[in-house]
């Protein structure tokens, strides 16, 4: 278990949101940032500190994502035509971790991440172990057959916390699903408010 997956719901605490929607996020109970100092009366955010909350929000519900490889979403973002925001969504919902968790084959980012690097899933019949695989329109994406009745995954498919977007298909049972298409970013069902905006107004400085 990584640092960071230990600490996923102190990022909950820190940006002050229930980032993945969950039930059990402290956040319910201590909407207060943690440490001894959680509690100091907050001071009005600069744009700048307006537009690193929005950034830290955006990294951390994809697992923390490390800061020199979000920079380089951001950067390939630019070079793709189109709206750079939009941009920046895509590829990230294109992670094979990402998918994984739209898939609810995991419960969050960061146990579809884990998932992933042990070894659990194949794209297109081939094992892939890298959570930041980009997934392309129409792959099909399948637990391994001796994955399939693992706890972890049956509790994930099974809870109601959220629902499948229709940008992917799913078949629980055989625990096969395939991703349409990109999602715009309408499409996608953050729990709780993102602004990609910010997030190119912060790199783009």
């Amino acid at each position: 278990m990584t640092k960071r997956a230990e600490s996923k719901y102190k990022i909950n605490r820190r940006l002050g949101v229930n980032l993945w929607g969950r039930a059990k996020s402290p956040i319910n109970k201590r909407e207060y940032g943690p440490g001894q100092h959680g509690q100091r009366r907050k001071q009005k955010p600069t744009d700048f500190g307006i537009q690193l909350m929005a950034k830290q929000k955006l990294k951390g519900y994809y697992g923390n994502i490390g800061e020199k490889q979000f920079r380089k979403y951001y950067e390939e973002a630019v070079r793709r035509k189109g709206d750079t925001g939009e941009n920046f969504i895509e590829i990230l919902e294109r992670r094979l971790d990402a998918v994984i968790y739209r898939l609810k084959f995991a419960l969050t980012p960061f146990a579809a991440r884990q998932f992933i690097n042990h070894g659990h899933i194949t794209v297109n019949g081939k094992k892939v172990n890298i959570p930041s695989f980009q997934v392309r329109d129409n792959d099909v994406i399948e637990v391994r057959e001796k994955s399939k009745q693992l706890v972890c995954v049956l509790d994930a498919s099974q809870n109601g916390e959220r629902d499948v977007p229709e940008y992917v298909e799913v078949d629980h049972r055989a625990m096969k699903g395939r991703f349409v298409r990109a999602p715009k970013f309408a499409d996608v069902p953050y729990p709780v408010q993102m602004e990609p905006n910010l997030v190119v107004e912060f790199y783009s400085r």
